[in-house]
């Protein structure tokens, strides 16, 4: 699988209304026109609610 870019990830999540459900942004992103592997990342996050955008970020890539 290919990897995303932090840059991949703001474009899918373009507009969201937070805090949001990970299928709230699973949905946006689709709607979003987004790749199929940011749409995995985000449901294999294991986080349920985000508060934001930086939540997301944390969740997909890790503190690295």
């Amino acid at each position: 699988m290919a990897e995303i870019s932090p840059l991949d990830l703001q474009k899918a999540l373009k507009d969201a209304d937070y805090p949001a459900s990970s299928d709230d942004l699973i949905s946006l992103a689709e709607n979003n026109g987004a790749d199929d592997a940011v749409v995995k990342k985000i449901s294999q996050s294991g986080t349920k609610q985000f508060d934001g955008p930086n939540d997301v970020q944390k969740s997909v890539f890790g503190n690295d």
